[in-house]
């Protein structure tokens, strides 16, 4: 009786037990993704498209002439993933969420800041 139960419970935790199984590697897999695009790009920010602070983040180096490389996590499948993996890198869930040469600038009203300043400038043209 109890193995027919079991049976019966089968198919509903079988996705469980699978995406226990698969989440770490996908979780792997985001931290190794956010790690390259921050390695091999001169701007990035990771965004959400109809977020206001990150509209306003890209907005910045669009005055600059400068063209950013952009993850907008919403529109991603994996972008809670890669949220979450530029989150445990940084220590901050928020976005938007901007690094340039590999260094992690912070997020709208840091940048901002860094650009009027002449800090953004200084730190594009640095390298």
């Amino acid at each position: 009786m109890a193995r027919a139960a079991l049976l019966a419970m089968l198919p509903l935790i079988m996705p469980l037990l699978l995406q226990l199984l698969v989440a770490p590697i996908s979780a792997e897999t985001s931290t190794a993704f956010a790690k390259r695009v921050i390695d091999d790009n001169r701007i990035v920010i990771f965004s959400k498209s109809y977020c206001p602070y990150c509209k306003r983040a890209k907005s910045v180096f669009s005055e600059m002439n400068e063209k950013p490389f952009v993850i907008e996590l919403d529109q991603r499948e994996d972008g809670a993933d890669i949220q979450k993996a530029v989150s445990d890198l940084i220590g901050r869930r928020t976005v938007p969420q901007v690094f340039i040469h590999g260094k992690h600038i912070g997020g709208s009203d840091d940048t901002v800041e860094a650009y009027h300043s002449g800090r953004l400038a200084e730190l594009l043209d640095f390298f």
